[in-house]
């Protein structure tokens, strides 16, 4: 049920609310916050919302920066890491250029929308429902230092293996082992436990946690299928809770794809199904897979687009460095049943007609979520209007490892970018389907390229411990 501002006002009535937070989010997928105090909170703040730079979040020039921030009372809850209690609100920017002002094209949590819209209007289905898994690192400590003198980082999590002759009781991992370990080994059950309680109080629906693959602390925290724009809020949320929780029990959380030299990587795959009317788009038990014509040019849609689509949904440098063979992470453009070498991979056990579905595995949640879901959305309706059939364009299915194939074989398949410059390139050369019904803003993508150009700039300039491993006596 939508919440009204009456319903506000008795939260922070019934719970003895002293400050309302509003968080925002930038071009990075950053929270940032502004909070006011809870007897500053009335109708006017929901209607005329809160006034702010535009320009420090990374979307528009300095001479046309002042916006507002309209609160969703939908997205209110109280937040569990504040001593003082707090009301916490997410919502929409708007432009001041309207007595009613308007919606800001470039911020995230409109474009996502714009999306569903679009999805709407195109008649292909009225409502996206995806599961985005979420793969992360705990660890005891970590540091790192970038300057003229030293360029270093180190971590430690007390159940490695590399503890082995300095922990006490015994109780460590050996190098890719973790995988769904039990106690004594499971050190951080109670901290991500709670990390899922704190979820369930913030109206996302868990399936599971569990270990991951990596021995050095990584895990994984998978909620259930939601609608795309809650899903958008809810992974900033999740991973609000993950960092937070994480530091209460003295640890530190990193979403980080890449953390770890020679451990598996950490992505954020994403599960997707398209319905309308409240009949599932993506069923079909007489195709492949059990998957309609439309999943298919869905499929295929994304498999076209999949280069550009890398600098939404992976878009650190750290990214690629996930994205090799040999961790289970895609790295060749196909998709398959049960296959966990495809970029695209049908779980064979969604068999329901409302479950039937499949994943991207590429994605990593350094990503934007806003950024990200909308793009995979823009992807597969283009696919649906010019048919892309993924079978017909040579992409599979491929139901055998693809890791495993001879080289001449491998190199027939159409790979992955290796390099956040390379996917840069791809989103420049192809973007025609994110703009289409004006849901991404050319001048958002151009500062979006812009800034992360930068990125990959400042990272080449930055000698690499390795290199000194490489070059140093040569």
């Amino acid at each position: 049920m939508a919440k009204s501002v009456k319903d506000i006002l008795n939260l922070i009535r019934e719970n003895g609310i002293k400050m309302i937070d509003f968080k925002m989010v930038d071009i990075n997928g950053q929270y940032r916050h502004v909070t006011i105090p809870a007897e500053n909170f009335s109708e006017d703040t929901m209607k005329s919302g809160i006034g702010f730079d535009a320009s420090n979040y990374g979307y528009a020039v300095v001479e046309k920066s002042d916006m507002v921030f309209i609160p969703d009372p939908d997205t209110a809850l109280i937040d569990p890491f504040c001593d003082i209690p707090t009301l916490t609100m997410t919502g929409n920017a708007m432009i001041i250029d309207t007595p009613e002002n308007r919606p800001l094209p470039q911020y995230p949590r409109n474009i996502v929308r714009a999306a569903v819209q679009h999805m709407k209007d195109s008649g292909v289905a009225d409502t996206m429902l995806i599961l985005p898994e979420f793969e992360f690192y705990l660890f005891d400590n970590v540091g790192w230092e970038v300057s003229a003198r030293e360029v270093s980082a180190h971590v430690d999590a007390k159940q490695s293996y590399w503890n082995s002759a300095t922990e006490g009781m015994g109780v460590v991992v050996p190098k890719q082992k973790n995988y769904h370990i039990a106690k004594p080994f499971d050190v951080s059950y109670e901290c991500r436990s709670e990390m899922c309680l704190h979820m369930k109080d913030a109206g996302i629906d868990i399936n599971y946690h569990h270990p991951e693959v990596a021995a050095s602390g990584q895990f994984e925290i998978e909620p259930q299928l939601g609608e795309v724009v809650h899903m958008a809020d809810a992974t900033m949320m999740i991973k609000y809770i993950i960092h937070n929780t994480a530091l209460k029990y003295g640890k530190t959380a990193t979403f980080m794809p890449k953390p770890i030299y020679g451990e598996a990587g950490s992505g954020m795959h994403v599960h997707m199904l398209l319905m309308k009317d409240g009949q599932p788009v993506f069923s079909d038990d007489n195709g492949y897979a059990h998957l309609s014509e439309t999943a298919h040019y869905f499929m295929g849609g994304l498999l076209k687009h999949i280069a550009s689509l890398c600098a939404l949904t992976n878009p650190s440098t750290n990214s690629f460095k996930r994205l090799v063979p040999g961790f289970e992470a895609p790295v060749a453009v196909g998709y398959a049943t049960s296959n966990r070498s495809a970029v695209i991979r049908i779980p064979a056990y969604a068999k329901s007609p409302e479950k039937s579905r499949f994943e991207l595995r590429k994605p990593d949640a350094t990503c934007n979520p806003y950024f990200c879901y909308a793009a995979i959305l823009m992807a597969g309706l283009d696919g649906v209007k010019n048919k892309i059939d993924p079978h017909a364009e040579g992409w599979g299915p491929y139901d055998f490892n693809l890791f495993h194939l001879p080289e001449e074989e491998k190199a027939k398949l159409k790979g992955l970018p290796t390099t956040l410059d390379a996917a840069l390139d791809a989103l420049e050369a192809d973007h025609d389907y994110l703009t289409a019904g004006g849901v991404f803003p050319e001048e958002l993508l151009r500062s979006f390229i812009k800034t992360k150009r930068a990125e990959c700039s400042e990272m080449s300039k930055i000698p690499h411990p390795a290199e000194f491993d490489k070059y140093y006596n040569l």
